[in-house]
């Protein structure tokens, strides 16, 4: 049955947003630093030749050309991996992007664990905490190929810089429904319950639900919350559900130092302080194996999930 589920890379989401909205919008441009056959940047350079820029391996560099395209009334998006775009970019990022506060998109694929055989070195488990510090920077980082599209709209209408994270993986669709809406800075209750609320962000969504769904089996009935923009954050959606149920687990394929287990701490914190439990990656470095042992052995699974929420709630 497990067989039957659609997965789609949500880096393949992007890569045929860009291309769909092109039309729509003809001031976007893409720029890519010689990954885009692996950003899936290239489905849109084969569409749009014109409207495409190779700026080599120079990340540094490429966000510059980005600054410079936004100041001149362009829309770019600039992508590669997140370890370069978040990681060695950084500086250009934070004083040519966010300190003019410029309309530039930035597209980061390949992050977190996930990204497998790759090892700890491009396995970026930092990046949502580095963006997350730049002032004025929207943080996100769907799900799955329904959000990830909608996110790449929902950047090109918003005006001032944006960090989009993607995957390498094929990960399960899990917004295809009537009723998905989807807004910067909105979160969405994918699962009521009453005992206890998982926030979970990217690929952790889906491990989110199935872990509700083991806990579900020995009488937990735990909430589901589904949290694309970590900044800025759906405070207001966190501390209800924490009201109701009490106890918070979050759960990201990232650091838990500085990512969406930090910013939903601060959220609680300031408003209603809540017993939190961070699940993701425990101040350590990743390392080489293929996507899903990893997710396994760093207990980001729906069965590390529910183990951890069992444990948590004792």
């Amino acid at each position: 049955m497990a067989d039957e589920i659609k997965k789609i890379a949500t880096r393949e989401s992007y890569g045929n947003a860009l291309k769909e909205l092109a039309e729509e919008y003809p001031n976007l441009v893409v720029l890519d630093a010689d990954l885009a056959a692996a950003t899936k940047t290239g489905i849109f350079k084969k569409a749009y030749p014109d409207r495409f820029i190779d700026c080599g391996i120079a990340e540094s560099n490429m966000m510059g050309i980005a600054a410079g395209l936004a100041a001149v009334g362009k829309i770019p998006f600039a992508s590669s991996f997140a370890m370069f775009a978040a990681g060695r970019a950084f500086e250009q990022v934070r004083n040519s992007i966010g300190y003019p506060h410029l309309n530039v998109k930035i597209g980061a694929t390949h992050a977190g664990i996930s990204v497998g055989e790759d090892g700890a070195t491009h396995q970026c488990n930092e990046d949502l905490a580095l963006m997350r510090t730049i002032p004025g920077m929207v943080v996100m980082c769907p799900s799955d190929d329904v959000e990830a599209r909608a996110a790449v709209k929902a950047a090109l209408d918003y005006v001032g810089p944006v960090y989009i994270r993607f995957g390498r993986a094929a990960v399960p669709v899990i917004n295809d429904r009537p009723d998905y809406h989807f807004e910067i800075g909105k979160g969405n209750v994918v699962k009521e319950g009453k005992d206890v609320t998982i926030v979970a962000t990217g690929i952790c969504v889906d491990s989110a639900l199935g872990a509700a769904a083991l806990l579900k089996e020995e009488g937990i009935d735990a909430e589901v919350i589904n949290i694309c923009t970590i900044k800025p954050l759906d405070e207001e959606l966190i501390v209800a559900s924490a009201k109701k149920t009490g106890k918070v687990v979050t759960v990201e394929e990232h650091s838990v130092i500085g990512g969406l287990g930090s910013a939903v701490c601060d959220a609680l914190c300031k408003s209603y302080p809540t017993p939190v439990c961070k699940l993701g990656m425990q101040d350590v470095y990743g390392e080489s194996g293929s996507a899903a042992a990893l997710i396994e052995k760093y207990g980001l699974d729906a069965k590390g999930v529910a183990a951890s929420v069992k444990e948590f709630l004792k």
